[in-house]
């Protein structure tokens, strides 16, 4: 097992790392940016070391300073979290060549399977059906056009090293696919160091369904069952739940038998997320795999019952999973709401600033991991998620029950956040009932007014 690890990361995903390396008996090391000085991250590593200005490009991306720190504090490995170089491909084999163990799958298979072009061909190969479209990059408007008009519109543009909701246009003609296609290149530039797209039937109103698995170095690959993640705002998930209450048995036994294929197929190991579209027929499409831990992973841990993180860990030392698939189950319905400060009422507007008091809910089955507390300033550089509440109880109405009362509590003062939104949302009739789909938002932000609570500014 390692002694010590290097958290290549901020915000919630570091502390929850430190915390369960903690219970483990590893000793960590956190990097920090300057704005992150006083960051809880900072606080509960064991060591600590600045590597650079508060821009993420002069310090959470820059991989050879992450390595120096590496080095200078003597670590086994690097746990990437989610984000910033998490899927990044020469970051894990930069790890490899410096015998750092990278907590994730090896270089090959996240260059692999974050090409998104690449990763659909090798679920079609692998006889998981894929959504129409492109079979590789599309290289200019003239082919996107004459794809999109064989599959018929509308289409979806995606980058093809794309994630996070960026790097994607839909198009209903030809006139919004060429602007989209254009768009969506530049976009993908800009944040991936890669223009390159392809195009897909884009599929109205879907579920999303994603599977977590698990691979360890031995060849096993288990599945940790379903989370449904169609509560979303411009392809950010806001809410997450597992079981998903659009399955039935024999939907959910060939969705995971699916993610598990595919895994199998490149030979996965570590922690990893297949992705679904779920259309209103009960078909499923493949779309994308995220070689990475989730930001929603809490649901998974809380539904059936496994540490993912230490399972991390665990299989990047090179151990054996120990659980067999029969032996994980559902143990109970799980719900996670992001908390982000952000103005729902002003075009979630970020709100970045000083918490000037935090009240955090708890009681029986609510977990929240965060990094906030009172006299905290969120800085304006990094992403606007500063709390997940997870609520779980025996029913999925138990559990809406309890995320609305945990909600109800959380009190935070002196930026806005997404609370009001999130509380909205779990009082709506629909969503109570399951009966929502990837446009759930966009209806309920055009139908709702969105109340402030007295303790947010």
């Amino acid at each position: 097992m390692f002694e010590k690890i290097l958290i290549a990361n901020r915000g919630e995903i570091a502390v929850r790392i430190i915390r369960a390396c903690r219970e483990m008996g590893i000793k960590t090391l956190a990097v920090y940016s300057e704005a992150d000085a006083t960051s809880m991250h900072v606080q509960l590593a064991d060591e600590a070391i600045c590597i650079g200005p508060a821009a993420s490009s002069e310090s959470y991306l820059k991989i050879d300073r992450i390595i120096s720190a590496a080095e200078v504090g003597d670590v086994d490995a690097i746990h990437p979290g989610f984000g910033f170089l998490a899927e990044n491909a020469h970051f894990a084999e930069v790890c490899e060549n410096c015998n750092i163990k990278f907590i994730g799958p090896r270089s090959s298979v996240i260059k692999m399977m974050g090409d998104k072009a690449v990763a659909r061909e090798t679920a079609r190969k692998a006889g998981i059906p894929i959504v129409p479209g492109s079979d590789g990059p599309i290289s200019n408007e003239q082919d996107a056009v004459k794809l999109a008009k064989k599959i018929g519109y509308p289409v979806i543009v995606k980058a093809v090293g794309g994630g996070g909701g960026r790097g994607m246009r839909i198009a209903h003609n030809d006139v919004s696919l060429v602007k989209g296609f254009h768009t969506a290149r530049t976009e993908a530039e800009r944040a991936f160091s890669n223009p390159a797209v392809y195009l897909e039937k884009y599929i109205e109103l879907p579920r999303h369904i994603e599977i977590q698995i698990l691979g360890d170095q031995k060849g096993r690959v288990l599945h940790l069952f379903e989370r449904e993640c169609s509560i979303q705002r411009r392809h950010q998930k806001l809410v997450e739940e597992s079981p998903s209450p659009a399955l039935d048995e024999n939907m959910r036994k060939h969705i995971t038998r699916a993610a598990v294929r595919i895994a199998e197929k490149v030979e996965y190991t570590n922690a990893g997320t297949v992705e679904f579209l779920l259309d209103a027929k009960g078909n499923f499409y493949f779309i994308e795999m995220n070689t990475r831990i989730q930001v929603e992973h809490p649901v998974t841990e809380e539904a059936v019952g496994v540490d993912i993180v230490k399972e991390q860990i665990r299989i990047a030392a090179g151990e054996p999973l120990t659980l067999e698939q029969r032996d994980i189950r559902l143990m109970c319905h799980a719900i996670e709401c992001r908390v982000n400060a952000e103005d729902p009422a002003n075009d979630f507007r970020p709100c970045p600033g000083r918490i000037e008091s935090y009240y955090c809910p708890g009681g029986h089955g609510v977990r929240v991991d965060s990094h906030c507390y009172a006299g905290y300033t969120i800085p304006p550089t990094y992403d606007s998620m500063i709390a997940k509440v997870i609520a779980f109880g025996h029913d999925r109405r138990a559990a809406i029950d309890r995320m609305s009362r945990a909600l109800s509590e959380f009190s935070i003062q002196g930026v806005k956040t997404t609370i009001p939104l999130q509380r909205a949302i779990m009082q709506d009739p629909d969503f109570r009932r399951g009966r929502y789909s990837t446009g759930f938002i966009d209806h309920f932000l055009g139908t709702k007014q969105i109340e402030p609570v007295e303790s947010e500014a």
